[in-house]
């Protein structure tokens, strides 16, 4: 098994092509469409890469994989999928994040929230077949109900649930997420693997400047992660991880993220008139008058 990484350093997004160098069998897990929010315009240069590199190395791409629906970036699988007639898969319990955000945007009734706008949804303990690439999936709750860790070999892909020990773990303050869900998919899920398991996180948002990370194991995690080692309680880190997402702000993409990763990666259709629009809810925690006023 080999694995390709792809940095976006717009939003700090690592995309994996892993792949049976073999059988030319491979997945791609977590990939960007670019998006400007000034010009509110797409582009597909890092998806493109990705697409470059499948092509070189003639690889049969069978599955894009996400570990969870991104409020940080816009899914590209809707690309690949095109372009390679690949399946989409994600945790099951996207139909969770999906009845949220249904009411939050306002969508129509017609917007199911059965997770069917994916081929594929993946229980806790699935086992994927990718030619001859054998994927297990982890549930691994707390950033986001739906997120899923996906084991391949000795190597996991965390998502946002484990970055490298310098920066942590995933915020848990989006809706439906969980500090405790969260402890408990990294000490008791993910810590309990091999020391020797390699990690490779979704997201390096290189603290101090340092060069780019994307790969750490799962004892250097247990040692050092700075918020969550072996011996951190569950009480410590609740606190501490709440303290901190008080703190946080928005992510810059998140309504057109959420929006339209919840629909598998498609942009919303477009209107009459020929347009396609992101909705963004204004005063989401708090009522306002016709004037901007707080009522």
């Amino acid at each position: 098994m080999k694995i390709e990484t792809f940095y976006d350093p717009d939003t700090f997004t690592l995309t994996y092509a892993v792949y049976d160098p073999a059988s030319r069998d491979a997945v791609v897990i977590d990939p960007v469409l670019d998006y400007d929010p000034l010009s509110s315009t797409t582009s597909t240069k890092s998806v493109e890469a990705v697409a470059t590199f499948l092509e070189r190395e003639r690889l049969r791409l069978h599955y894009v994989l996400e570990t969870h629906a991104h409020a940080d970036h816009l899914s590209g699988s809707q690309y690949l999928k095109r372009r390679f007639d690949a399946k989409v898969g994600i945790g099951a319990r996207i139909r969770d994040v999906q009845n949220v955000f249904r009411d939050v945007f306002d969508l129509a009734p017609s917007f199911a929230v059965d997770g069917s706008q994916f081929d594929q949804l993946f229980e806790d303990g699935a086992k994927v077949s990718a030619g001859t690439l054998a994927i297990e999936v982890l549930a691994t709750p707390g950033h986001t109900p739906a997120c899923v860790t996906y084991k391949i070999g000795d190597a996991i892909f965390t998502g946002d649930a484990l970055f490298i020990e310098d920066y942590g773990t995933g915020r848990c303050d989006f809706p439906s997420g969980s500090a405790d869900a969260l402890y408990t998919s990294i000490h008791e899920r993910l810590y309990a693997l091999p020391d020797a398991t390699r990690v490779f996180v979704g997201h390096d948002y290189q603290p101090g400047d340092r060069a780019l990370r994307y790969e750490t194991t799962i004892g250097a995690s247990k040692e050092a992660n700075i918020q969550l080692r072996a011996s951190t309680s569950r009480e410590e880190f609740v606190r501490k991880r709440s303290e901190r997402d008080a703190t946080l702000a928005a992510p810059r993409l998140l309504y057109p993220s959420v929006q339209i990763n919840i629909d598998a990666g498609r942009l919303p259709q477009p209107h009459p008139n020929g347009r396609r629009y992101v909705v963004v809810p204004l005063d989401l925690k708090r009522k306002t008058r016709d004037d901007g006023s707080t009522a």
